[in-house]
């Protein structure tokens, strides 16, 4: 008795280049709200340290990230259609929202979180949860899954 030989293929998708310093520079964007919202509550000057240093932490991330999705974008890993340009435009934006609030929170003092760099922290936050949501989409283009 002969048996017929079934073969199981599973792809395996390698992570694109971008995701290790882009992850990692939302969760200092995140972190940035966190501690701006922990200032507006207490008034210590710590806090507004912690959220300067993490907005910087976060831009240098993610300059390495746009580095990294420069390439991805160049060897075709980065799908550049219908919503693959909301995604990067929404990284870029949430990128220069977050740059802005850097240079907000260098100011001394409650005015350095308090209305404006707290009201900035959402925003960039809000842009990353959006581009997140978008970021699995253009994942499912890149596997082959559906929009």
């Amino acid at each position: 008795m002969t048996y017929s030989t079934t073969r199981a293929y599973i792809s395996i998708v390698a992570p694109p280049l971008r995701s290790i310093p882009l992850h990692c520079s939302a969760g200092c964007f995140i972190g940035a709200l966190l501690t701006d919202i922990t200032y507006w509550r207490t008034a210590e000057m710590m806090w507004t340290n912690f959220s300067a240093w993490l907005l910087a932490s976060g831009l240098l991330l993610g300059g390495l990230a746009a580095l990294a999705a420069l390439v991805d974008i160049f060897i075709g890993r980065l799908p550049l259609r219908g919503v693959g340009w909301l995604y990067v435009i929404g990284n870029i934006a949430a990128f220069l929202v977050s740059l802005f609030n850097a240079f907000i929170h260098s100011r001394d003092a409650w005015t350095s979180v308090v209305p404006t760099g707290l009201m900035l922290s959402v925003a960039a936050t809000a842009l990353i949860v959006i581009n997140a949501c978008l970021g699995w989409v253009v994942l499912r283009q890149r596997i082959g899954g559906l929009e």
